[in-house]
């Protein structure tokens, strides 16, 4: 069996917007401000009382979630993180269900049951969000074992943090993959803090530096502009959907919310508000607008449409949830393995 080093990479050719069709343009957009309105919404619900439990907000980073998960098929597998919402979102996964496991449903993608942190849908290739930290680095590694042993024409994606990069099973899955040829993509979102603690303060090099150390190829983006992270995904998938194994793709972004809902941004001190402000000033949604307006390839009107539709659907699926039952107590220890 070749090694991954031994295997040339094809040539992607820089992505530029006009060599990009309309419809896929606006279908980024649309998947960024549904996810955006989606966090802000869970936001006012969990503020108001009426969602159980916590979450870990995805708003900031949809550039990263749609620019990767727009470049897969519906049968490919991800695997997410404790900050899973826009991954799952950007996958094709339902509001209306998401917010019902949200608020402890039985309409909910587990039945009420998992709520944030471990929303799972087989059927569009998602392997579950992880509460636990690389948690889901093994479960995609994986999946991309599974999907060359079974010859399937299917590649695994797995996202995670950049506190993830210390947890011993980056090393073990990332060896095995690269040691086989897997079809795997890492896609590590570097938002700069793992939990309350800057990455600079608890990890020594860089992501890529650590993934060509075991002879994957990296690519190191603006995670904030939905083109350069839609440019390197076309690039790790299409290596690993040829045969060439596994790619390592670094997406520099920030989470605007604190860390949990108990969080409010700098509670714990750990970062000032100027530097929340400055990020904020790189919303990847506002910078992919400005440039798809300043391009006259969409007027800002087509734009608020989009924007209006997504308010309607999320209002309807916070709605859809409230109204949903919870399940029946006799379910209790049903689908509950020790």
């Amino acid at each position: 069996m070749a090694r991954a080093e031994e295997i040339p990479s094809p040539s992607v050719e820089y992505i530029e917007q006009s060599d990009l069709p309309l419809e896929l343009l606006l279908d980024m957009y649309r998947r960024m401000v549904t996810i955006r309105k989606f966090e802000n919404t869970t936001y006012d619900v969990y503020s108001r009382g009426i969602m159980p439990g916590l979450a870990h907000l995805y708003t900031g980073m949809e550039a990263v979630a749609v620019g990767v998960c727009i470049t897969l098929n519906e049968h490919d597998n991800i695997t997410s993180t404790h900050r899973g919402h826009g991954h799952l979102l950007a996958k094709g996964g339902d509001p209306k269900r998401m917010f019902a496991e949200l608020l402890g449903k039985e309409a909910g993608y587990n039945r009420g049951k998992g709520g944030s942190m471990h929303i799972v849908d087989m059927s569009l290739g998602i392997l579950g969000a992880n509460g636990i930290v690389a948690g889901g680095l093994g479960i995609a590694t994986g999946a991309g074992l599974s999907a060359k042993l079974m010859k399937e024409d299917r590649i695994s994606v797995s996202f995670f943090g950049d506190g993830a990069l210390n947890e011993g099973l980056f090393y073990e899955a990332a060896n095995m993959a690269s040691l086989w040829t897997l079809p795997v993509v890492y896609i590590m979102e570097n938002n700069n803090y793992g939990e309350y603690t800057p990455s600079s303060k608890a990890t020594a090099g860089s992501g890529p530096a650590r993934a060509e150390a075991m002879c994957i190829p990296s690519k190191s983006v603006d995670g904030n502009d939905i083109l350069a992270v839609y440019e390197a995904a076309i690039w790790a998938t299409e290596r690993a959907r040829a045969g060439f194994g596994p790619s390592f793709v670094e997406c520099k972004t920030y989470r605007w919310r604190g860390h949990h809902m108990g969080d409010q941004g700098d509670t714990y001190g750990y970062r000032g508000q100027d530097e929340i402000e400055e990020w904020m000033e790189k919303c990847p949604i506002n910078r992919f607008r400005t440039h798809l307006i300043e391009s006259a390839t969409v007027e800002s009107s087509d734009l608020d449409g989009i924007d209006a539709q997504v308010q309607n659907l999320i209002d309807a699926s916070v709605e859809f949830a409230k109204q949903a039952p919870y399940p029946d107590h006799s379910e209790v220890f049903e689908d509950v393995y020790a």
